[in-house]
C-alpha cells in the first residue's frame, strides 16, 4: 500500500489540479490518500471528499489550526495506526503543486532498492527554483546551510515537504521518540528529518525544480514567522545530538 500524506490549509484553488496529477501518476497502484487538514475556511475538506470520493481517502482534522507539524504527525499517526503491512510506503508533499509529481517514478524506484527516505532536493545537482524571489531563495540556502552545519548533517535539502518515507522508518522513530514529530510550524521537516538520521536510516536527495507558477495564490509559509521558529529550535537544541 502506498500511503500519500499531504498537509492541507486554504488550498481549495489548487485541489483540482492536484487530484489530476496524482490520479494521472498513481492511477494503476494501491494508493490511500490521507489530507489532514489544518482548519482550512475555504472549503478545502468538502472539495477534496468530492474530488476523491471514488478513491481510498479519509480527511483528518478538526477545525483548528494548530500548523503544519500538527497536521504531519497526526497523519503519520493514522497510518501507523491503520497500515497492515510493514512493507508500505509514505508519500508527503505539497497540496499547492509545487511537489513535481513527475518525480514520483523516480522516487519510488529508489526507494525499492533499500532507501528508507527519499528527499526531493532543490540543492542537489540538478535542482532549483523557478521564479522564486531572492530574498525566499535567501533565507532558505542560509538556514539549510546553518542547520547543516550546526548538526552536522551532509544532507543537502532539510525543510523539504516532498519526501518518501518506509514505513519501517516511521515505526523506528516513533518507538524511539515515542512522538514523530512535536513542531508545530514548518520546522517539523528538520525535526523528523533529524530523528530519521539518528535511526541510522538510508538517506537519498534525488534533484528536483520546485516551480512556484504551478501553485494558485500564495505561500502559506511566513518568513519572519519561521525564521524565528528556526531561531529557536538552533537554541532549544544547542549542545544537543537530538
Amino acid at each position: 500500500m502506498i500511503f500519500v500524506l499531504i498537509p492541507t490549509y486554504n488550498e481549495y484553488e489548487n485541489l483540482e489540479s492536484l487530484a489530476s496529477n496524482l490520479f494521472n501518476k498513481l492511477n494503476s497502484l494501491d494508493v490511500f490518500y490521507v489530507f489532514s487538514d489544518d482548519g482550512s475556511t475555504d472549503g478545502s475538506p468538502e472539495k477534496i471528499k468530492k474530488l476523491f470520493q471514488n478513491k481510498q481517502f479519509i480527511v483528518l482534522g478538526d477545525g483548528s489550526n494548530n500548523g503544519p507539524g500538527y497536521a504531519f504527525n497526526s497523519g503519520f499517526e493514522w497510518i501507523l495506526n491503520n497500515s497492515k503491512n510493514v512493507d508500505d510506503i509514505v508519500i508527503t508533499m505539497e497540496a499547492d503543486n509545487t511537489s513535481d509529481i513527475n518525480l514520483l517514478d523516480d522516487m519510488l524506484s529508489i526507494q525499492k532498492l533499500g532507501y528508507d527516505l527519499v528527499l526531493a532536493s532543490v540543492y542537489a545537482q540538478g535542482g532549483g527554483f523557478e521564479k522564486t524571489n531572492f530574498f525566499r531563495k535567501f533565507i532558505s540556502f542560509f538556514a539549510n546551510m546553518l542547520f547543516r552545519t550546526f548538526f552536522n548533517v551532509k544532507i543537502l535539502t532539510l525543510s523539504s515537504f516532498y519526501r518518501v518515507y518506509s514505513l519501517g522508518l516511521l515505526k523506528r522513530i516513533q518507538s524511539r521518540y515515542g512522538t514523530l514529530i512535536k513542531e508545530k510550524g514548518f520546522i517539523c521537516m528538520l525535526e523528523i528529518l533529524l530523528k530519521s538520521i539518528h535511526t541510522g536510516c538510508k538517506i537519498i536527495e534525488v534533484p528536483m525544480t520546485l516551480k512556484s507558477t504551478q501553485r494558485v495564490g500564495k505561500s502559506k509559509m511566513k518568513i519572519f514567522k519561521t525564521t524565528l521558529a528556526y531561531l529557536g529550535f538552533l537554541i532549544r537544541f544547542k549542545g544537543s545530538s537530538y
